[in-house]
């Protein structure tokens, strides 16, 4: 799923954008999810994981730009298109790292080409994203959202953050290529994310959320190391 947000002052247009993108996704089989806000206050203030942020430059209150920058200043790693009235106002965009911008009113085909663009970027942005495919389903995962996978019978279950498993079929072995070095195979049927390893002994790591996950006697030195690893890389 793609999480989305559309902040714009006249409604009318986020109606617009949201008929957009489901036009645009739906054909492709890939699930989207829009939130809609009124002001920049409230998109700031609201705790929803966003991959992509459509906001009007010009709105009352907070706008566009400042919001863009604030949510950079927290370190959001996700993308930006700006719509906006007069062209000349975008050239700040460069500051915040935009990927587009839109001149209302907004060009249909303008809009498919630079949403076939962004969705080719996301696609093979495979430094914090994991892309799976079900059927003929795709869907777009953060790391972070991915507490440990699971194996069973040949199939991968994600088990994500948001208390909700992802099941789709996928060797180990590609599994492991596609993540980066916070996943650690502990056991034969488990890959865990050692973002969410709270205590390790007897062979058991404890998850934030009280899940235990067996740690192969095996490789007891090797997830030690791997946990050091990550605290000198990841949390520091």
């Amino acid at each position: 799923m793609i999480n989305i947000a559309i902040c714009d002052d006249e409604k009318f247009m986020s109606d617009e954008l949201s008929g957009l993108l489901y036009e645009f996704f739906s054909p492709k089989n890939i699930e989207i999810k829009i939130c809609q806000f009124t002001n920049g206050s409230a998109l700031l203030k609201s705790n929803k994981p966003l991959d992509l942020i459509f906001l009007d430059i010009r709105m009352n209150g907070t706008n566009g730009m400042d919001v863009a920058r604030i949510l950079r200043s927290r370190n959001y790693k996700g993308y930006f298109i700006f719509v906006t009235v007069m062209e000349e106002l975008v050239f700040d965009s460069f500051e915040v790292q935009a990927f587009d911008y839109f001149v209302k009113p907004v060009n249909h085909e303008r809009f498919h080409k630079t949403m076939e663009r962004l969705l080719s970027v996301m696609q093979n942005s495979s430094e914090t994203n994991l892309f799976i495919q079900r059927g003929n389903e795709w869907s777009i995962i953060p790391f972070d959202d991915i507490m440990y996978c699971e194996i069973i019978n040949r199939k991968i279950y994600l088990h994500l953050e948001r208390q909700e498993v992802i099941d789709f079929y996928e060797k180990i072995e590609n599994m492991e290529k596609k993540l980066d070095n916070r996943f650690f195979k502990c056991h034969r049927s488990y890959i865990i994310n050692l973002k969410y390893v709270r205590n390790y002994k007897k062979d058991t790591a404890y998850l934030c959320n009280g899940e235990e996950i067996p740690v192969s006697r095996l490789r007891n030195e090797e997830f030690t190391n791997a946990i050091l690893k990550y605290m000198k890389e990841w949390r520091f």
